[in-house]
């Protein structure tokens, strides 16, 4: 669903860093994280229509990670040590696990291991975007299509010649988003590119029309 919105970190500042991995990698491992989403990104601002000089609680969220090994023992840094600055917009394994949730049993996502006196310290910030600028944006791990020829059963050998009057959408959420609202947001952002296409092409035709 290249349509679908999600903020995702997008810009990382590391203020220290003495661990096995260098800057670049640790900020890819970060921004690769998936943010829940589902209540907030309709109220979000893209980054290059908002009006603030950087950044902005209307068109981000700061993400502050500072952690630092005192024992013996590898200290396991994961996105639980993400904190946000919204606490609607946070790592996926990070959501309050209600009892009976699918994500009860998930495992907080590894970004860097720490021996005794190794340190890290990042300030980071998630921006609204959509799969079809960058896939790191996108909100779907599977996402399948399936026809079903005219007047045959479900059940029938596939038929290249027929003609396809049923699709089945097979659609698997990284944990951002629900399904369902993925699916309704790629709708509704794809309805409005063509509203506004429509809009554009009325203009240039009543333009050509009184030159």
């Amino acid at each position: 669903m290249p349509y679908a919105n999600q903020p995702t970190v997008q810009i990382s500042q590391i203020e220290a860093n003495s661990t096995v991995l260098f800057d670049e990698f640790i900020s890819h491992r970060i921004g690769l994280i998936p943010l829940t989403s589902d209540d907030v990104v309709d109220r979000m601002q893209y980054s290059r229509d908002c009006t603030c000089e950087d950044f902005c609680p209307d068109c981000s969220v700061e993400f502050t990670m500072d952690v630092k090994c005192q024992d013996d023992v590898t200290r396991h840094v994961t996105s639980a040590d993400l904190i946000s600055s919204n606490p609607k917009i946070v790592p996926v394994t990070s959501r309050n696990k209600e009892e009976g949730s699918e994500y009860d049993d998930t495992d907080d996502i590894l970004i860097v291991k720490l021996r005794k006196g190794q340190e890290v310290k990042v300030k980071a910030f998630a921006r609204k975007g959509f799969a079809k600028e960058h896939a790191n944006t996108t909100q779907i791990t599977l996402y399948a299509t399936q026809h079903t020829p005219n007047l045959r059963n479900d059940q029938a050998p596939f038929d290249p010649t027929g003609f396809p009057n049923k699709y089945f959408y097979n659609v698997e959420s990284c944990g951002s988003m629900k399904p369902e609202n993925i699916v309704f947001s790629a709708l509704a952002r794809l309805k409005e590119k063509l509203s506004n296409l429509q809009t554009q092409l009325s203009h240039e035709i009543q333009s050509d029309a009184e030159e």
